[in-house]
């Protein structure tokens, strides 16, 4: 998971990204980039760290031009402690292209030698970004027919693009001279979105982001998110073009998206982030009460701050009080996007704080948006116990994750997963918890689904069903050995 946007405009857009990286701070806090094009030239700037930190003012200077794009980066291939591994990536032929990608390739193995064997082509670092960047390099070479580039050109190598690599990307990237590519995998599994304005002369201005509301933000008019398979082609003064380059492209998003990674004031295929997670918890209610004596729950509590709307609606259909009883540290960085198990572990007492007044003598229904290594739900109920709390029963929005993550979600380890080869009731023992209640599998994805036309999402970590239908054991055993979390 990470956080991209692209621009077009017709006014520097140095900070017009960097503000649109704010806003995509949540989906990546390892490293970041900005790359502007001023006519054929590049100028690009990435560092280690959060936007306000990475970015100084005499970087946002040297960052001229009306296009450009930028990126958050949470790991998940590469090494989240080399700065050579911050996204964008440039290479200088065809043309000059920078790329940025959100997502996670899962044939990277065969990638890398056939970038080396075939197409000669040398990459210098383990992102699988650059992998992706030097493919499309290789495909549009491949479809130059004379010295100008068109649409068509750019499609046709975007075609071969897909035939070749597999996995979940979102990419946006921009060709020297030319304008700006941005394209989506066939099954859609990592979210982006379309936007125009107009200028007062009647110009239009463009923007490619992976939520809704870096759009919003923008004053620019939400068109329609990037369709599975389809590439959007946006040239230097502003015209739009468009083309499926898919052979079956089939909509499947990732259902992790709605239960933590996005926003909640973003729009997704569609779908409202927020009213999916209200809908959480409606049908988590239901499981409660199916599940427990309600006189046996005093107040129903959110860990801040996604889980907040599940458990509102928690608390409203089963009649109980909604209390706020954890404090959050808004200077902490989120903990599941850390790299390495022991930042997660440190960071989690300095994130959150139990007020003793909500919990002394009281019988608690705590609710998370979701339960993956354990590290924090395993605190938070100590720090229930130490708060003066009487009996927890720990809920979770989301199913048990009991299944690796390889479309750009950092779990690659079934052994750290603590749903993995454990009953519920030894998941609560492991806790620490008295009670352990679960959403159900069907009911996540109806509450994500509800009123719309999609049928399907990506819900691998719940169930182990891989969308792209080529994940096999061996590659998930490989992942477990080579990718550290």
């Amino acid at each position: 998971m990470c956080g991209i946007v692209g621009i077009v405009s017709t006014e520097p857009v140095n900070q017009q990204i960097y503000d649109s990286l704010l806003l995509l701070q949540h989906r990546g806090q390892d490293s970041t980039g900005i790359a502007t094009a001023d006519g054929p030239v590049f100028h690009i700037n990435k560092a280690r760290g959060q936007v306000r930190e990475a970015f100084r003012t005499r970087d946002m200077r040297s960052l001229l031009g009306d296009m450009g794009l930028g990126h958050v980066r949470y790991t998940t291939k590469g090494a989240a402690e080399r700065e050579e591994e911050a996204q964008p990536f440039y290479v200088n032929a065809p043309y000059g292209i920078v790329l940025v990608h959100n997502g996670n390739l899962t044939n990277t193995r065969e990638l890398s030698e056939d970038l080396f064997r075939i197409d000669r082509r040398h990459v210098n670092s383990t992102s699988d970004t650059e992998m992706l960047l030097n493919v499309l390099a290789t495909e549009l070479q491949g479809q130059i027919k004379g010295l100008e580039l068109d649409p068509d050109q750019v499609f046709d190598a975007v075609t071969q693009v897909h035939e070749r690599v597999e996995g979940s990307y979102a990419v946006i990237s921009m060709i020297a001279g030319y304008g700006l590519l941005a394209f989506r995998d066939p099954f859609g599994i990592r979210p982006l979105i379309l936007g125009r304005r107009h200028t007062d002369a009647g110009k239009p201005e463009w923007i490619v982001a992976s939520e809704s509301l870096v759009l919003e933000n923008g004053d620019y008019e939400i068109v329609r998110d990037v369709a599975p398979g389809e590439a959007v082609f946006i040239s230097l003064d502003g015209e739009l073009f468009s083309r499926q380059c898919a052979q079956n492209p089939r909509l499947v998003p990732c259902s992790f998206e709605y239960v933590y990674l996005a926003r909640p004031d973003s729009v997704m295929n569609g779908i409202s982030v927020y009213e999916a997670r209200l809908r959480m918890g409606d049908r988590l209610a239901g499981t409660v009460a199916q599940h427990m004596p309600l006189g046996d729950i005093d107040v129903v509590m959110p860990i801040p701050d996604s889980s907040r709307p599940a458990a509102m609606n928690v608390a409203q259909k089963l009649g109980i009080e909604y209390r706020e009883g954890f404090y959050k540290n808004r200077y902490v960085g989120r903990t599941f996007i850390m790299p390495g198990q022991a930042e997660r572990k440190r960071s989690v007492r300095q994130k959150l704080n139990a007020m003793g007044t909500e919990f002394k003598g009281k019988n608690i229904l705590i609710v998370d948006d979701s339960i993956v290594r354990g590290t924090t739900s395993k605190q938070i109920v100590e720090m229930a116990r130490a708060a003066g709390a009487n009996k927890v029963t720990f809920t979770s929005a989301a199913p048990p994750v009991r299944f690796p993550h390889v479309y750009g979600i950092n779990m690659p380890s079934r052994q750290e997963l603590i749903a993995h080869g454990r009953k519920i009731p030894e998941i609560a023992a492991e806790l620490g918890a008295d009670h352990m209640i679960y959403q159900e599998v069907a009911d996540l994805q109806a509450a994500i689904t509800e009123g719309t036309s999609i049928t399907d999402l990506d819900m691998s970590c719940f169930t182990g069903d891989y969308v792209t239908g080529t994940i096999t054991e061996e590659y998930l055993g490989w992942l477990e050995r080579t990718q550290l979390s």
